[in-house]
């Protein structure tokens, strides 16, 4: 059972499939979820749709840009685990499913995808799951390696040159890293001189390039003439209805989707007016995102002015300002946002996070107390506790929060790594060298290239 494209597949389902990203950029996530889920169970081999499925899933998650990551923290849940001894391919899948529809930000759940698609012989699968893994832990150099690896089976040396490139830069003189590139770049060759046996070469990369361009240029003014007429066919029902919320929000991710920010925030403020409006907490913290995005645009063009003219000192001081200013912003509305909903304890973790990277550790440590009331951020936040008490060189007590997140911990996952690295590096400031050890054992066990926990199990043999 091979991988098949949206085009081989039956008339009929190829509507459904044009239905459903209309529908993704309407904002109707659960369309979307309900009709790639039918169709997998029918042709799990069609990893377009499985690509519109994971979309539709993360926004439904809530899934934030690397800049809100940074900013209010990642989220990284481990998963459930499901019972049996089944290993078969379609018990994988089927395993793997349910735990990225309960939470798209399962790395365990990624990686039965991946293995479940390895067995069926899907290879672009294969490297859609290791790709989702990176993008969402991009230092996880287990992900990085199984990508590059993927990516050379599925016939894709440029991805996999650039898998190798980014590992190098995680860790200069990788082995693993080295090997790939080697592998790659003899693939890319050969790749390359297959393809000029096939004609004039310069007649191909004539229409090779022709080709892209035309493709491009089409995929963007097909999205932005689909996205524009969604916003129009939404205001007008928002004449006929202007108390639905509906309308203003699938306004507002229309322009969101054609990067018109400040319009978007105007629709968004009109919800907000609105009684229904006001008392929706999702439509705040959207607004406050959209201006945070705009913030972060206005700094992405005074660092490109920057770039043009490094010796501008006050270019520079007015790319420092914009990102202070920035940082004060989102601090600000995370404690006015924390204060006016005390009870939203995911926002706790977020207020926390600013302050840690304020340098406000006591503040960081008490809003890192209430966000372990959230269930989804919890180990997170007793993790952020320790570091804020062991930044106050409170070491004993960092232990202790540290100890228990290693506990509830089930996979050796970055997370638990960074942990436990965590809870050495508080021994060691205790002056307990062996209990420091035995803990840099465990991640030197599971991940060498972790950090620097080669180089300190190394200097500990050394001094023995």
């Amino acid at each position: 059972m091979p991988e098949v494209t949206v085009s081989s597949l039956d008339s009929r389902v190829q509507k459904q499939i044009e239905n459903s990203q209309i529908a993704l950029q309407r904002g109707n996530l659960e369309y979307v979820l309900d009709i790639t889920a039918q169709i997998l169970k029918t042709v799990p081999n069609c990893l377009a749709v499985r690509r519109l499925q994971r979309v539709a899933q993360l926004r439904q998650h809530g899934g934030k840009t690397k800049l809100f990551a940074k900013a209010f923290g990642s989220v990284t849940n481990a998963g459930f685990l499901f019972g049996g001894g089944s290993k078969t391919p379609e018990k994988l899948l089927e395993n793997a499913e349910k735990m990225l529809a309960a939470d798209p930000t399962s790395v365990p759940g990624l990686k039965l995808l991946a293995e479940a698609a390895q067995a069926f012989g899907w290879p672009e699968t294969v490297v859609f799951a290791w790709e989702s893994i990176h993008e969402l832990n991009p230092t996880d150099r287990e992900a990085l390696l199984e990508f590059g690896e993927a990516c050379l089976t599925a016939k894709r040396p440029k991805d996999a040159l650039r898998a190798a490139d980014e590992l190098l830069k995680l860790k200069p003189q990788d082995g693993d890293a080295l090997s790939l590139m080697r592998k790659a770049a003899i693939a890319q060759t050969t790749e390359k001189g297959n393809w000029e046996e096939k004609g004039s070469f310069r007649d191909k990369l004539k229409d090779e390039a022709q080709s892209t361009m035309l493709e491009q240029a089409a995929k963007i003014v097909t999205s932005e003439e689909m996205t524009q007429k969604l916003i129009d066919e939404a205001l007008v029902r928002m004449q006929t209805q202007p108390e639905n919320l509906n309308h203003y929000r699938s306004v507002v991710e229309g322009y969101k989707k054609l990067n018109k920010l400040e319009e978007a925030i105007e629709y968004l403020r009109k919800a907000r007016a609105l009684p229904a409006g006001a008392a929706d907490t999702t439509l705040a913290k959207q607004e406050s995102e959209l201006r945070h995005a705009l913030l972060a645009n206005r700094i992405k063009d005074i660092e490109a002015q920057v770039a043009l003219a490094p010796s501008d000192a006050a270019l520079v001081e007015s790319l420092a300002k914009a990102k202070r200013d920035f940082a004060e912003t989102l601090l600000l509305e995370a404690k006015d946002y924390a204060e006016r909903y005390p009870n939203d304890y995911g926002a706790r973790f977020t207020l926390a996070n600013l302050y840690f990277e304020a340098g406000d550790f006591q503040n960081a440590i008490a809003n890192y107390q209430q966000a372990q009331k959230n269930p989804k951020v919890r180990i997170q936040a007793i993790s952020g506790m320790g570091k804020s008490l062991k930044a106050r060189k409170m070491f004993d007590l960092a232990v202790a929060q540290f100890q228990t997140a290693k506990s509830e911990l089930p996979v050796m996952d970055d997370l638990k790594k960074d942990v436990i690295y965590e809870l050495a590096v508080c021994f060691e400031g205790m002056g307990k060298k062996t209990e420091a050890i035995t803990e840099y054992k465990i991640i030197y066990s599971e991940d060498i290239g972790f950090r620097d926990v080669a180089d300190k199990i190394n200097a500990f043999y050394s001094s023995l």
